[in-house]
């Protein structure tokens, strides 16, 4: 069975969904769900061991051998990312049960869970696969899922917001397919391993030249780079609790994955960085939208949109290291993106636990909250804090890494920019501990979140302090990642 584990973390999700879907009543499409991710999260982690035991994995679907066959490729990068999103849904699932009975109901309950077990299923194939159109596939079904998930918030603008991702969405993923077409026209195949071999061979065609600014351009789209980040507020805003923390820990990060593989991994390092002007294009986006969302999240009356903005600016910091094009900028990177899906993770179930029991999620329903629900308040600062950068918070080891990365390449401007956007954070984090250590509660008897609420989002808080004081693992995994990437990846 330890053998099939790449593709049982793709197949359980996806045998699970339509199981879901059939399951009336509310309880056991949860459990089920639930059982899904626990199962996945043991699969990601065995083979997160696995890859650091014995090195890269290789799955061939069929006992067909690449490139005629789909093969599943799993290095440290990957793996890494697995275990992000199969954590996040195994701690988001068990959050999930009274968030969804309330802002879902029962009747709609078993579409949701199925809905989410394919989003699970789209992004672990994602990460996992080996071949350029099994990325597009699987980007597709995480990509109707979403929008599907989002358009289930209660408010009627959750239904716009779903409407604005899938026409964006729609275009991002339309530019990522012409670019893999011209590949397949210049290279004929579509397995990453083969593309990697045939492509320096090919590096002067405009051909190629064009596809790579097609796949970078729909990926950045995706990922919600500035200035195509539009989509990204409406729809973590107005959807329901459960998805808003699930998708805004993970999403984007897969997303910054593919680009992650294609610049370092298919296209690889002389090109992206020599041929191509990239890193003169993504570092002043990186920087304008760290600043920009930054600062536009300061003047924002709702949290959740506030932690929405403050993700694009996250994503800026993701972007800007691996924009850097050195093994230690791509470390950086590779951190944040585990690290940010941690801590947004956390602050998005605080607002979930805020909504629960407030009714909604604006600046003044946290007046007083440090009185009325002191476990959630404090969970929000240690959020915030670890958004900040604060020592012994999981961001404050990616952004120091960052930090490391502009100092090696002498871009002392690029560190000031990194402390404003941190001083940025500071402002927006504070605005609302200020209302919640000060401000006099409306209600004084609403009491503090249910458990099955405050466990799962603890666990996470916890997460966020232990992997920023035990950074062996993280760094660790990181580095090795970002020296295969820097490589020319492990499919060479």
């Amino acid at each position: 069975m330890l053998t099939h584990l790449p593709v049982l973390i793709v197949l359980a999700p996806l045998l699970g969904a339509p199981v879901a879907a059939l399951l009336r009543g509310s309880n056991w499409p949860w459990l089920l769900a639930t059982l899904i991710s626990w199962f996945s999260l043991i699969c990601s982690v065995l083979l997160l061991m696995q890859v650091n035991n014995e090195g890269t994995i290789i799955y061939t679907m069929g006992g067909w051998e690449a490139p005629w066959g789909i093969e599943y490729r799993l290095d440290f990068a990957n793996s890494l990312l697995l275990v992000l999103i199969t954590g996040l849904a195994s701690v988001v699932l068990p959050y999930a049960r009274l968030s969804v009975e309330q802002e879902i109901g029962a009747e709609k309950s078993p579409l949701f869970y199925a809905a989410l077990l394919l989003l699970i299923l789209g992004l672990c194939g994602i990460s996992a696969t080996g071949d350029a159109f099994n990325v597009f596939v699987f980007l597709e079904i995480s990509s109707l899922a979403t929008y599907t998930l989002i358009a289930m918030g209660r408010d009627r603008r959750a239904l716009t917001a779903s409407f604005s991702y899938l026409i964006m969405g729609t275009i991002g993923a339309t530019f990522y397919l012409i670019g893999i077409g011209f590949l397949y026209v210049m290279t004929g195949t579509l397995n990453m391993a083969d593309l990697a071999e045939r492509l320096p061979a090919m590096s002067d065609s405009s051909t190629v030249r064009t596809a790579f600014a097609f796949i970078v351009t729909g990926i950045c789209l995706k990922l919600a780079l500035f200035p195509l980040h539009l989509w990204l507020p409406n729809a973590y805003t107005y959807s329901p609790s459960a998805v808003t923390a699930f998708l805004g820990a993970t999403a984007t990060k897969v997303a910054v994955y593919v680009l992650i593989r294609f610049v370092f991994t298919i296209f690889g390092v002389d090109f992206s960085f020599g041929m191509e002007p990239l890193a003169e294009v993504l570092i002043p986006l990186s920087i304008i939208g760290l600043l920009s969302a930054s600062t536009v999240s300061i003047t924002q009356p709702n949290i959740k949109r506030m932690l929405a903005y403050s993700s694009v600016a996250q994503i800026g910091y993701i972007v800007l290291g691996l924009a850097m094009g050195t093994a230690m900028g791509l470390t950086a990177s590779l951190l944040h993106m585990f690290n940010h899906g941690l801590m947004k993770g956390a602050l998005f179930m605080v607002m979930g636990a805020v909504a629960y029991r407030m009714g909604g999620t604006d600046i003044s329903n946290m007046n007083g909250l440090s009185k009325t629900m002191p476990l959630t308040f404090w969970a929000f600062v240690i959020g915030g804090l670890s958004l900040i950068g604060v020592p012994l918070t999981v961001g404050f080891v990616s952004k120091w890494h960052l930090i490391l990365a502009a100092m090696e390449l002498g871009w002392w401007p690029v560190v000031v920019v990194i402390l404003v956007g941190s001083m940025l954070a500071v402002l927006y984090v504070g605005r609302v501990v200020e209302v919640g250590f000060f401000g006099e509660p409306e209600d004084t008897t609403r009491r503090e979140a249910p458990l099955g609420l405050l466990i799962p989002l603890w666990v996470l808080i916890i997460a966020n302090i232990w992997f920023g004081i035990d950074t062996r693992l993280t760094v660790d995994i990181a580095e090795a990642a970002a020296a295969q990437l820097m490589s020319g990846g492990v499919i060479r």
